[in-house]
């Protein structure tokens, strides 16, 4: 006999409460209600009370129910309505926040109930009598392989001719017949004259 028992809108996350109530699914109730006791969690004496209040909904459909076979079948937390809040924020703006509610939810059965027997496996079939074994065709003989040509050898590439360095060029030598200019420039000034005399008047 299964019985269950519900509490809405408890004022936590539901991810806070699935890691409390994973603890306790498939446990035996007793072993259930030991682990809630020392798990340090806040939901953990929430869902002890939905625990206890299951086993006490099994008690009441049958007297004669020993409370130590009854085991958590079924615990699962169902996401809540969220509360929209909104909290003041520096220069006049607003953080908005929601604040979760949740849906805690624990079966408990009795473990001599049918349902949760482990389902014992089918005997298996005699074994067909043995077949007897497909014959094989023969491989194909294998055909000798061709030996591999050899790589034609590469011929030496031509070598290239060093380019011959650029001569550095020289000042060009003066010829023996040239005319070296004067210093002072007072030839080379048009209106004077050869001699070196000044002009009478």
């Amino acid at each position: 006999m299964e019985s269950r028992a519900e509490s809405r809108f408890v004022r936590v996350s539901p991810q806070k409460a699935r890691l409390v109530v994973d603890l306790i699914r498939g446990r035996q109730a007793g072993e259930a209600l030991e682990l809630l006791a020392v798990t340090r969690k806040r939901i953990a004496h929430e869902v002890a009370k939905v625990l206890r209040s299951a086993i006490a909904n099994a008690t009441q459909k049958d007297d004669q129910l020993d409370v130590d076979d009854l085991q958590v079948v079924r615990a699962y937390v169902n996401d809540g309505p969220r509360q929209k809040r909104i909290r003041p924020a520096p220069m006049g703006r607003a953080y908005r926040y929601q604040r979760r509610l949740a849906h805690i939810a624990v079966h408990v059965a009795d473990r001599a109930q049918p349902s949760l027997r482990q389902e014992v496996e089918p005997p298996a079939a005699a074994p067909a009598a043995a077949a007897p074994p497909a014959r094989r065709k023969p491989a194909p003989p294998a055909r000798p392989r061709k030996p591999a040509a050899k790589p034609a050898a590469r011929k030496a590439a031509p070598k290239r001719k060093a380019a011959a360095a650029p001569k550095p060029k020289t000042a060009a030598k003066p010829k023996a017949g040239a005319a070296k200019p004067r210093r002072g420039g007072a030839a080379s000034k048009p209106g004077n004259k050869s001699g070196g005399g000044k002009s009478g008047s």
